[in-house]
């Protein structure tokens, strides 16, 4: 299998920095990874900007997903300086679709948009 081009490997590296409990649970690592026009989609349909999911997953009575596994991640350079990921994640039995935009702005790749979709084991792997 090739490498990835440096871009999809910097939009891997920022997503699985965001799996990690410490980046999640801290504003200034947060603000680090986020677009400033960040927006997300999660899986029960809520949608949410940076201020809010910042807010949300550092407040002391934030749900706390336990770990968070990622398999199946691929990447695809869509545009000069716009990376696309798409993998699975699995936490306390619950697996989730996502999909992630990465944005090369100035010299870092911050996260521009993310999706989740909840979704049970069956026949279609998605291959």
């Amino acid at each position: 299998m090739p490498e990835p081009s440096p871009g999809v490997a910097a939009a891997i590296e920022g997503e699985l920095s965001l799996l990690d409990p410490l980046v999640r649970a801290s504003t200034e690592l947060l603000a680090q990874v986020l677009h400033p026009e960040y927006r997300e989609i999660d899986a029960t349909g809520r949608c949410w900007n940076r201020d809010t999911i910042i807010a949300l997953l550092i407040a002391d009575d934030a749900p706390r997903p336990g770990p968070l596994t990622a398999s199946r991640m691929h990447g695809v350079e869509l545009a000069e300086g716009l990376v696309h990921l798409t993998f699975e994640t699995e936490s306390k039995g619950l697996r989730a679709h996502r999909s992630s935009l990465w944005r090369l702005t100035g010299r870092s790749w911050l996260l521009y948009f993310h999706q989740a979709t909840l979704f049970a084991v069956g026949p279609y792997d998605g291959e």
